[in-house]
């Protein structure tokens, strides 16, 4: 690994370590999208402050002296090379801000997940993996692109107090305590979607009697 720079913390050098980590597994595992989409991360110790990616860079490219840290206003804090989607900003400042427990904020444009997204019923649970989101799962109606401020509050109002937000026609977004959380969510719903579509290609999915696990 390397050094950490003087004018950055421990606390914050060890979450952007983490977070530069999360960016190339995402990578590993061909859930990126060109340079766009988001994984964004509380700055431990720093109410209202977080780190995302630089708008410019594939994924493979993010590093943790190049994430950049933001405001819930989304004004970068400190130099940076690089600027911020506001697309991205929209639900993840706004998401960031209000919910005291989501500390760490994903979103992917995956084949299966998109296309769940895309189905009237969305999400069912009729597979192993499906029937662990039980319970777990909210929806919010397509907007556009996610850049007006306003949109924020509604998908708040849609995610309720659940941890994985399907975008209808768009896709997923997942809200962790942690970033290991978050990832194991994502991880959970991409797969969960990846089942749902070869089911669908095979014929009627058949229904899990009591989908808890």
């Amino acid at each position: 690994t390397y050094p950490r720079p003087a004018h950055i913390g421990a606390e914050e050098w060890a979450a952007r370590v983490q977070l530069a980590a999360a960016y190339r597994i995402f990578d590993m595992l061909g859930w990126t999208e060109l340079i766009y989409n988001h994984i964004s991360l509380r700055v431990p110790g720093e109410p209202g402050q977080f780190l995302v990616n630089p708008f410019g860079l594939h994924y493979s490219e993010v590093t943790a002296s190049n994430l950049v840290k933001v405001d819930v206003d989304g004004n970068i804090l400190g130099h940076s090379d690089w600027p911020i989607n506001p697309a991205g900003f929209t639900f993840h400042g706004a998401i960031h801000r209000t919910l005291p427990d989501a500390h760490c904020v994903m979103h992917v444009h995956t084949t299966p997940t998109m296309a769940v997204c895309c189905l009237d019923e969305g999400l069912s649970y009729t597979n192993f993996y499906a029937a662990q989101l039980f319970g777990k799962v909210a929806y919010h109606e397509f907007e556009g692109i996610t850049v007006h401020a306003d949109e924020g509050a509604r998908i708040l109002a849609s995610a309720g107090d659940k941890p994985v937000l399907l975008l209808r026609n768009h896709g997923p977004v997942t809200m962790g305590r942690t970033l290991a959380q978050c990832l194991s969510l994502m991880w959970l719903i991409n797969r969960a979607c990846e089942v749902q579509m070869a089911t669908l290609a095979m014929g009627k999915p058949r229904a899990i009697a009591q989908p808890v696990l």
